[in-house]
């Protein structure tokens, strides 16, 4: 039986569709505790159970990005916050190769603002 979480990606045209299933891989590979859920019709990755992270498409590039809940405590050139005063988020190119460097390194200080309770969890 599929998940309701897997039909968004298999939903998707290509390239997201892959470069969409990529993003969701290398995000999982980060750390052993990160979860999969899906809140406001997309892919949610939590952290011990707090959202840290969200795949989307951009309604009007029609590509993906990757959405950083804690962005506002994100210090990386590559990070858009917008109108945004919380979340930031990492643009991709689906029509090119993964910056997984680049992508792997704000996953980790995300993960970091956890780890180290600057980002405080309701136990």
């Amino acid at each position: 039986m599929i998940r309701e979480i897997d039909t968004f990606y298999l939903n998707k045209e290509e390239p997201n569709k892959s470069c969409l299933l990529a993003l969701r891989s290398i995000i999982l590979k980060q750390d052993p505790t990160i979860t999969e859920t899906q809140k406001y019709g997309m892919p949610c990755f939590c952290y011990r159970k707090k959202s840290f992270c969200y795949l989307w498409i951009d309604k009007i590039t029609e590509e993906p990005y990757l959405l950083m809940v804690e962005g506002k405590h994100l210090l990386h050139p590559a990070l858009e916050a917008g109108k945004r005063s919380r979340m930031k988020i990492f643009r991709v190119n689906p029509n090119k190769n993964l910056p997984v460097k680049t992508i792997g390194t704000i996953l980790q200080q995300s993960l970091d603002l956890y780890r180290t309770g600057k980002i405080k969890f309701k136990d």
